[in-house]
Protein backbone atom coordinates (compact mmCIF):
# COMPACT_ATOMS: atom_id res chain seq x y z
CA UNK A 1 0.00 0.00 0.00
CA UNK A 2 1.08 3.31 -1.07
CA UNK A 3 2.79 5.52 1.97
CA UNK A 4 2.52 2.61 4.66
CA UNK A 5 6.16 2.46 4.78
CA UNK A 6 7.37 5.94 4.71
CA UNK A 7 8.99 7.88 7.34
CA UNK A 8 6.64 10.52 9.54
CA UNK A 9 8.62 13.22 8.88
CA UNK A 10 7.75 13.20 5.13
CA UNK A 11 4.14 12.43 5.70
CA UNK A 12 4.09 15.90 7.52
CA UNK A 13 5.72 17.66 5.03
CA UNK A 14 3.20 16.70 2.35
CA UNK A 15 0.79 17.41 4.17
CA UNK A 16 1.81 20.98 5.17
CA UNK A 17 2.24 21.06 1.04
CA UNK A 18 -1.45 20.39 0.56
CA UNK A 19 -2.70 22.48 2.97
CA UNK A 20 -0.57 25.60 1.33
CA UNK A 21 -1.09 24.33 -2.31
CA UNK A 22 0.58 26.43 -5.42
CA UNK A 23 3.20 25.57 -7.68
CA UNK A 24 5.90 26.37 -4.74
CA UNK A 25 4.40 23.57 -2.43
CA UNK A 26 4.02 21.65 -5.78
CA UNK A 27 7.57 22.07 -6.81
CA UNK A 28 8.85 21.05 -2.94
CA UNK A 29 6.02 17.91 -2.37
CA UNK A 30 7.39 16.59 -6.06
CA UNK A 31 10.83 16.56 -4.63
CA UNK A 32 9.78 14.19 -1.52
CA UNK A 33 7.33 11.85 -3.13
CA UNK A 34 7.98 8.98 -5.35
CA UNK A 35 6.66 11.06 -8.32
CA UNK A 36 7.63 7.50 -10.45
CA UNK A 37 5.22 5.39 -8.94
CA UNK A 38 2.09 7.16 -10.02
CA UNK A 39 0.73 5.28 -14.03
CA UNK A 40 -1.48 6.76 -15.94
CA UNK A 41 -5.06 5.46 -16.67
CA UNK A 42 -5.26 2.10 -17.78
CA UNK A 43 -8.84 2.62 -18.56
CA UNK A 44 -10.28 5.10 -21.34
CA UNK A 45 -12.62 7.43 -19.97
CA UNK A 46 -15.55 6.15 -21.96
CA UNK A 47 -14.76 2.81 -20.01
CA UNK A 48 -14.97 4.25 -16.04
CA UNK A 49 -17.93 3.68 -13.98
CA UNK A 50 -20.96 5.87 -14.84
CA UNK A 51 -21.34 6.77 -11.27
CA UNK A 52 -18.63 9.30 -10.79
CA UNK A 53 -18.70 7.84 -6.54
CA UNK A 54 -17.98 4.72 -7.42
CA UNK A 55 -14.50 4.39 -5.90
CA UNK A 56 -14.59 1.47 -4.09
CA UNK A 57 -13.94 -1.50 -6.17
CA UNK A 58 -10.64 0.75 -7.11
CA UNK A 59 -9.10 1.56 -3.71
CA UNK A 60 -7.67 -0.65 -1.53
CA UNK A 61 -8.66 -2.71 1.55
CA UNK A 62 -7.40 -3.85 4.33
CA UNK A 63 -7.28 -8.00 5.50
CA UNK A 64 -10.79 -7.61 6.84
CA UNK A 65 -12.15 -6.20 3.46
CA UNK A 66 -12.50 -2.66 5.09
CA UNK A 67 -11.67 0.13 1.87
CA UNK A 68 -8.85 2.15 2.73
CA UNK A 69 -9.05 5.70 1.64
CA UNK A 70 -6.69 7.63 0.14
CA UNK A 71 -4.23 9.18 2.32
CA UNK A 72 -4.58 12.77 1.43
CA UNK A 73 -7.90 14.86 0.22
CA UNK A 74 -8.57 18.36 -1.50
CA UNK A 75 -12.05 20.03 -0.97
CA UNK A 76 -12.41 22.77 -3.50
CA UNK A 77 -15.67 25.13 -3.17
CA UNK A 78 -16.50 26.90 -6.53
CA UNK A 79 -18.10 29.79 -7.77
CA UNK A 80 -19.65 29.85 -11.52
CA UNK A 81 -18.49 33.11 -12.86
CA UNK A 82 -19.11 31.98 -16.74
CA UNK A 83 -21.46 33.95 -18.82
CA UNK A 84 -24.98 30.94 -18.23
CA UNK A 85 -25.32 27.60 -17.33
CA UNK A 86 -28.12 27.29 -19.07
CA UNK A 87 -26.87 28.27 -22.66
CA UNK A 88 -23.39 27.44 -21.66
CA UNK A 89 -22.32 24.47 -24.55
CA UNK A 90 -18.65 25.52 -25.32
CA UNK A 91 -17.94 25.89 -21.43
CA UNK A 92 -19.67 22.55 -20.73
CA UNK A 93 -17.44 21.03 -23.39
CA UNK A 94 -14.58 22.56 -21.81
CA UNK A 95 -14.93 21.64 -18.08
CA UNK A 96 -15.79 17.55 -19.24
CA UNK A 97 -12.07 18.31 -21.06
CA UNK A 98 -10.92 19.14 -17.96
CA UNK A 99 -12.00 16.30 -16.03
CA UNK A 100 -11.15 13.65 -18.91
CA UNK A 101 -7.77 15.19 -18.92
CA UNK A 102 -7.34 14.05 -14.79
CA UNK A 103 -8.88 10.57 -15.98
CA UNK A 104 -6.33 9.77 -18.14
CA UNK A 105 -3.42 11.42 -15.90
CA UNK A 106 -3.97 9.14 -13.43
CA UNK A 107 -5.19 5.40 -12.49
CA UNK A 108 -8.05 5.41 -10.64
CA UNK A 109 -7.35 4.45 -7.17
CA UNK A 110 -5.22 5.22 -3.85
CA UNK A 111 -2.19 5.26 -5.96
CA UNK A 112 -3.29 7.71 -8.98
CA UNK A 113 -6.38 9.78 -8.30
CA UNK A 114 -10.26 9.64 -7.25
CA UNK A 115 -12.53 13.02 -7.48
CA UNK A 116 -15.82 13.88 -7.73
CA UNK A 117 -17.67 17.30 -8.70
CA UNK A 118 -21.16 18.30 -7.02
CA UNK A 119 -23.57 20.79 -7.58
CA UNK A 120 -25.24 23.04 -4.68
CA UNK A 121 -28.63 24.32 -4.47
CA UNK A 122 -27.50 27.60 -4.86
CA UNK A 123 -26.20 26.76 -8.47
CA UNK A 124 -29.30 24.85 -9.55
CA UNK A 125 -31.45 28.36 -8.23
CA UNK A 126 -29.66 29.85 -11.32
CA UNK A 127 -32.00 28.22 -13.38
CA UNK A 128 -35.99 28.63 -13.84
CA UNK A 129 -36.43 25.03 -14.20
CA UNK A 130 -36.21 22.85 -11.05
CA UNK A 131 -34.80 19.77 -10.18
CA UNK A 132 -37.54 16.42 -10.71
CA UNK A 133 -39.10 14.91 -8.62
CA UNK A 134 -37.24 12.52 -6.50
CA UNK A 135 -33.94 14.79 -6.29
CA UNK A 136 -34.06 15.35 -3.02
CA UNK A 137 -31.36 18.47 -2.61
CA UNK A 138 -32.76 21.33 -0.15
CA UNK A 139 -30.92 24.16 1.29
CA UNK A 140 -28.42 23.26 4.28
CA UNK A 141 -29.52 23.94 7.73
CA UNK A 142 -28.86 23.61 11.04
CA UNK A 143 -29.69 20.31 12.56
CA UNK A 144 -29.58 20.33 16.25
CA UNK A 145 -30.53 23.43 18.79
CA UNK A 146 -26.66 23.38 19.88
CA UNK A 147 -25.91 24.21 16.02
CA UNK A 148 -25.08 27.60 15.02
CA UNK A 149 -23.04 26.68 11.28
CA UNK A 150 -22.25 28.93 8.86
CA UNK A 151 -24.14 27.65 5.26
CA UNK A 152 -21.79 27.36 2.51
CA UNK A 153 -23.42 28.31 -0.90
CA UNK A 154 -20.72 27.75 -3.69
CA UNK A 155 -22.01 26.88 -6.82
CA UNK A 156 -19.82 23.25 -6.61
CA UNK A 157 -17.80 21.38 -4.71
CA UNK A 158 -14.66 19.09 -6.34
CA UNK A 159 -13.27 16.24 -3.86
CA UNK A 160 -9.89 15.32 -4.60
CA UNK A 161 -8.36 12.45 -3.01
CA UNK A 162 -4.97 10.39 -3.32
CA UNK A 163 -2.15 8.99 -1.23
CA UNK A 164 0.35 11.02 -3.25
CA UNK A 165 -0.04 14.91 -2.01
CA UNK A 166 1.92 16.15 -5.53
CA UNK A 167 -1.25 14.39 -7.02
CA UNK A 168 -3.84 16.03 -5.47
CA UNK A 169 -1.64 19.16 -6.00
CA UNK A 170 -1.32 18.68 -9.90
CA UNK A 171 -4.36 17.77 -10.16
CA UNK A 172 -5.80 21.22 -8.69
CA UNK A 173 -3.13 23.52 -10.58
CA UNK A 174 -3.81 21.46 -13.94
CA UNK A 175 -7.90 22.55 -13.10
CA UNK A 176 -7.13 25.88 -13.09
CA UNK A 177 -5.11 25.86 -15.91
CA UNK A 178 -1.78 26.31 -14.23
CA UNK A 179 -0.20 23.57 -15.90
CA UNK A 180 0.14 22.39 -19.58
CA UNK A 181 0.99 19.21 -18.96
CA UNK A 182 -0.47 16.67 -15.83
CA UNK A 183 1.39 13.58 -15.06
CA UNK A 184 2.70 13.00 -19.23
CA UNK A 185 -0.33 14.42 -20.88
CA UNK A 186 -1.11 17.40 -22.19
CA UNK A 187 -3.79 19.70 -20.37
CA UNK A 188 -7.25 20.00 -22.65
CA UNK A 189 -9.54 21.46 -20.78
CA UNK A 190 -9.80 24.00 -16.94
CA UNK A 191 -12.08 25.46 -15.21
CA UNK A 192 -10.04 29.11 -15.55
CA UNK A 193 -13.41 31.21 -16.94
CA UNK A 194 -15.79 28.86 -15.68
CA UNK A 195 -15.01 28.64 -11.75
CA UNK A 196 -13.11 30.89 -9.38
CA UNK A 197 -11.66 28.72 -6.53
CA UNK A 198 -13.91 29.81 -3.83
CA UNK A 199 -12.38 27.92 -0.46
CA UNK A 200 -9.99 25.43 0.01
CA UNK A 201 -9.83 22.74 2.49
CA UNK A 202 -7.19 20.12 2.99
CA UNK A 203 -6.93 16.70 5.36
CA UNK A 204 -5.44 13.23 5.56
CA UNK A 205 -6.96 9.67 7.29
CA UNK A 206 -4.68 6.49 8.05
CA UNK A 207 -2.84 4.81 10.67
CA UNK A 208 -0.76 6.94 12.09
CA UNK A 209 -0.72 10.34 10.28
CA UNK A 210 -3.03 11.77 12.80
CA UNK A 211 -0.23 11.10 15.34
CA UNK A 212 2.24 12.68 12.98
CA UNK A 213 0.22 15.65 12.77
CA UNK A 214 -1.16 16.78 16.38
CA UNK A 215 1.79 18.55 17.88
CA UNK A 216 0.89 22.77 18.16
CA UNK A 217 -2.55 21.49 17.05
CA UNK A 218 -5.59 23.93 18.41
CA UNK A 219 -8.03 21.34 19.75
CA UNK A 220 -5.00 18.69 21.05
CA UNK A 221 -3.67 18.37 24.36
CA UNK A 222 0.24 19.51 24.27
CA UNK A 223 0.90 16.19 25.45
CA UNK A 224 0.17 14.93 22.07
CA UNK A 225 -2.18 11.90 22.62
CA UNK A 226 -3.21 10.93 19.33
CA UNK A 227 -2.09 6.62 19.31
CA UNK A 228 0.52 5.87 16.82
CA UNK A 229 -2.38 3.51 15.32
CA UNK A 230 -5.29 5.49 15.41
CA UNK A 231 -6.43 6.40 11.55
CA UNK A 232 -8.09 9.44 12.91
CA UNK A 233 -7.60 12.34 16.12
CA UNK A 234 -10.33 10.79 18.70
CA UNK A 235 -7.70 7.74 18.62
CA UNK A 236 -10.15 5.09 17.30
CA UNK A 237 -10.85 3.35 13.63
CA UNK A 238 -14.06 4.04 11.79
CA UNK A 239 -15.28 3.32 8.43
CA UNK A 240 -15.90 -0.22 9.05
CA UNK A 241 -17.20 -2.49 5.79
CA UNK A 242 -20.84 -3.71 7.79
CA UNK A 243 -21.35 0.04 8.98
CA UNK A 244 -20.72 1.71 5.81
CA UNK A 245 -23.79 1.83 3.12
CA UNK A 246 -22.75 0.74 -0.42
CA UNK A 247 -22.37 2.91 -3.63
CA UNK A 248 -25.37 1.45 -4.45
CA UNK A 249 -27.49 2.21 -1.16
CA UNK A 250 -26.51 5.69 -2.06
CA UNK A 251 -27.21 5.74 -5.90
CA UNK A 252 -30.30 7.42 -7.52
CA UNK A 253 -32.13 5.27 -8.79
CA UNK A 254 -35.01 6.97 -10.87
CA UNK A 255 -34.72 9.64 -12.82
CA UNK A 256 -32.25 11.45 -15.48
CA UNK A 257 -29.94 11.99 -12.28
CA UNK A 258 -30.03 8.16 -11.85
CA UNK A 259 -26.28 6.79 -11.20
CA UNK A 260 -25.57 9.93 -8.70
CA UNK A 261 -26.18 10.68 -5.71
CA UNK A 262 -25.59 13.55 -2.86
CA UNK A 263 -22.91 14.84 -0.41
CA UNK A 264 -23.64 16.48 2.66
CA UNK A 265 -20.17 18.40 4.09
CA UNK A 266 -19.36 19.52 7.74
CA UNK A 267 -16.40 20.69 8.73
CA UNK A 268 -16.73 20.38 12.40
CA UNK A 269 -13.74 21.88 15.00
CA UNK A 270 -12.79 18.95 17.37
CA UNK A 271 -12.04 20.02 21.17
CA UNK A 272 -10.14 16.60 22.86
CA UNK A 273 -8.78 18.06 25.79
CA UNK A 274 -10.95 16.43 28.08
CA UNK A 275 -11.11 13.47 25.62
CA UNK A 276 -7.80 12.42 26.47
CA UNK A 277 -6.34 14.68 29.64
CA UNK A 278 -10.20 13.65 31.77
CA UNK A 279 -12.00 10.83 29.99
CA UNK A 280 -10.58 7.30 30.90
CA UNK A 281 -9.44 5.11 28.24
CA UNK A 282 -12.85 3.39 29.44
CA UNK A 283 -15.01 6.16 29.00
CA UNK A 284 -13.62 6.96 25.63
CA UNK A 285 -14.44 3.53 24.81
CA UNK A 286 -17.79 3.60 26.04
CA UNK A 287 -19.04 6.77 24.22
CA UNK A 288 -17.71 6.40 21.28
CA UNK A 289 -18.95 2.16 20.77
CA UNK A 290 -20.62 1.60 24.05
CA UNK A 291 -20.64 1.18 27.29
CA UNK A 292 -20.43 -2.79 26.79
CA UNK A 293 -17.51 -2.33 24.53
CA UNK A 294 -15.70 -0.99 27.12
CA UNK A 295 -16.85 -3.49 30.07
CA UNK A 296 -15.85 -6.08 27.91
CA UNK A 297 -12.53 -4.67 26.66
CA UNK A 298 -13.41 -4.80 23.01
CA UNK A 299 -11.11 -2.38 21.45
CA UNK A 300 -7.36 -3.29 21.38
CA UNK A 301 -5.93 0.24 20.52
CA UNK A 302 -7.30 2.13 17.88
CA UNK A 303 -10.09 -0.78 17.29
CA UNK A 304 -8.21 -2.15 14.11
CA UNK A 305 -9.12 -5.93 15.84
CA UNK A 306 -13.01 -5.41 15.40
CA UNK A 307 -12.18 -6.35 11.58
CA UNK A 308 -15.27 -5.03 9.01
CA UNK A 309 -17.99 -4.28 11.69
CA UNK A 310 -17.72 -2.31 14.89
CA UNK A 311 -19.75 -5.27 16.81
CA UNK A 312 -22.52 -2.66 17.90
CA UNK A 313 -25.58 -4.70 16.29
CA UNK A 314 -24.21 -7.33 18.84
CA UNK A 315 -24.73 -5.45 21.56
CA UNK A 316 -28.16 -6.10 23.89
CA UNK A 317 -30.76 -3.30 24.65
CA UNK A 318 -31.77 -0.62 22.87
CA UNK A 319 -29.60 2.96 22.64
CA UNK A 320 -32.84 4.28 25.10
CA UNK A 321 -32.13 1.22 27.62
CA UNK A 322 -28.85 1.43 27.63
CA UNK A 323 -29.00 5.23 28.35
CA UNK A 324 -31.66 4.84 31.15
CA UNK A 325 -29.66 1.89 32.51
CA UNK A 326 -25.84 3.08 32.27
CA UNK A 327 -26.16 7.07 32.30
CA UNK A 328 -23.88 6.31 29.24
CA UNK A 329 -24.45 5.69 25.52
CA UNK A 330 -22.06 5.05 22.86
CA UNK A 331 -21.98 7.27 19.59
CA UNK A 332 -21.77 4.14 17.02
CA UNK A 333 -24.97 2.88 19.67
CA UNK A 334 -26.73 6.06 18.83
CA UNK A 335 -26.28 5.99 14.78
CA UNK A 336 -27.15 2.65 14.27
CA UNK A 337 -30.31 3.16 14.90
CA UNK A 338 -30.63 5.34 11.55
CA UNK A 339 -30.77 2.18 9.81
CA UNK A 340 -33.06 1.04 7.32
CA UNK A 341 -33.80 -2.85 6.90
CA UNK A 342 -30.71 -3.49 8.91
CA UNK A 343 -28.54 -1.69 6.77
CA UNK A 344 -26.68 1.79 6.89
CA UNK A 345 -28.01 4.06 4.59
CA UNK A 346 -25.09 7.05 4.31
CA UNK A 347 -21.30 6.10 3.24
CA UNK A 348 -18.95 7.91 5.16
CA UNK A 349 -15.82 9.67 3.32
CA UNK A 350 -14.74 11.86 5.95
CA UNK A 351 -11.09 12.90 7.07
CA UNK A 352 -9.27 15.15 9.64
CA UNK A 353 -7.78 18.23 9.08
CA UNK A 354 -5.28 20.57 10.38
CA UNK A 355 -6.41 23.85 8.14
CA UNK A 356 -5.31 26.81 10.18
CA UNK A 357 -3.42 24.97 12.89
CA UNK A 358 -6.90 23.93 14.36
CA UNK A 359 -8.01 20.00 14.89
CA UNK A 360 -10.89 19.41 12.75
CA UNK A 361 -12.83 16.93 10.93
CA UNK A 362 -14.62 17.24 6.72
CA UNK A 363 -17.34 15.19 7.47
CA UNK A 364 -18.32 14.03 3.90
CA UNK A 365 -21.03 11.66 3.30
CA UNK A 366 -22.87 10.44 0.61
CA UNK A 367 -26.35 9.35 0.23
CA UNK A 368 -29.27 8.69 -1.92
CA UNK A 369 -31.31 12.14 -0.52
CA UNK A 370 -29.79 14.49 2.03
CA UNK A 371 -33.41 13.03 4.10
CA UNK A 372 -31.01 10.14 4.67
CA UNK A 373 -28.19 12.25 6.25
CA UNK A 374 -30.88 14.50 8.25
CA UNK A 375 -32.01 11.10 9.68
CA UNK A 376 -28.65 9.61 11.01
CA UNK A 377 -27.83 12.82 11.92
CA UNK A 378 -30.60 12.96 14.22
CA UNK A 379 -30.03 9.87 15.75
CA UNK A 380 -26.36 10.61 15.97
CA UNK A 381 -27.15 13.50 18.03
CA UNK A 382 -30.15 11.44 20.33
CA UNK A 383 -32.32 14.30 21.44
CA UNK A 384 -34.74 11.66 22.29
CA UNK A 385 -32.81 9.81 24.81
CA UNK A 386 -32.68 10.28 28.38
CA UNK A 387 -28.53 11.41 29.01
CA UNK A 388 -26.78 14.23 29.75
CA UNK A 389 -24.81 15.42 26.39
CA UNK A 390 -21.89 14.89 28.24
CA UNK A 391 -22.29 10.81 28.13
CA UNK A 392 -24.21 11.39 25.19
CA UNK A 393 -21.25 9.64 22.49
CA UNK A 394 -18.98 12.41 21.22
CA UNK A 395 -21.51 15.71 20.94
CA UNK A 396 -19.16 17.28 23.72
CA UNK A 397 -16.24 17.44 22.08
CA UNK A 398 -17.51 18.82 18.47
CA UNK A 399 -18.62 21.85 17.02
CA UNK A 400 -20.25 22.53 13.81
CA UNK A 401 -18.72 25.01 11.92
CA UNK A 402 -20.54 24.93 8.56
CA UNK A 403 -23.33 22.69 6.61
CA UNK A 404 -23.44 22.27 2.86
CA UNK A 405 -25.15 19.90 0.12
CA UNK A 406 -24.80 19.24 -3.04
CA UNK A 407 -25.61 16.73 -5.69
CA UNK A 408 -23.11 14.65 -7.38
CA UNK A 409 -24.91 14.38 -10.78
CA UNK A 410 -23.51 10.76 -12.87
CA UNK A 411 -20.43 11.12 -15.02
CA UNK A 412 -21.99 12.04 -18.54
CA UNK A 413 -23.88 15.13 -16.55
CA UNK A 414 -21.34 16.53 -14.30
CA UNK A 415 -20.30 19.47 -16.49
CA UNK A 416 -22.77 22.35 -15.80
CA UNK A 417 -25.77 20.23 -15.15
CA UNK A 418 -28.92 21.47 -15.79
CA UNK A 419 -32.05 20.71 -13.43
CA UNK A 420 -34.17 19.03 -15.81
CA UNK A 421 -31.46 16.87 -18.99
CA UNK A 422 -33.22 15.58 -21.51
Amino acid sequence: MHGSDRGLSRRGFVRSAVATGGASALAACLQREETEDVPQATLAPEDLPRRQHAWNEFLSTDEYGNVRPPEHHLLLGLEYVGDNPADASDERDRLEAAFRTLEKAYERGNGGLVFVIGYSPAYFDRFDAVLPDGVDLPKPRALAPIEDPTIDEYDALVHLASDYGHVTLSAEEALKGKLEQLNGLEVEGTIDGIFDVADRRTGFIGRGLPAARQSGVSGIPESDPVPEDAPMFMGFKSGFRQNQATEDRVTIQDGPFSGGTTIHLSKIQLHLHQWYEQDSRAQRVAKMFSPSHAADDRVEGAGHNLGDSSGITDIPGSAAEVAQEEGTVGHAQKAVRAREDGEPIILRRDFDSTDDDTAATHFLSLQRSIADFVKTREAMTGSDLSVTRSNSGILQYLTVHSRANYLVPPRRLRALPVPNPA
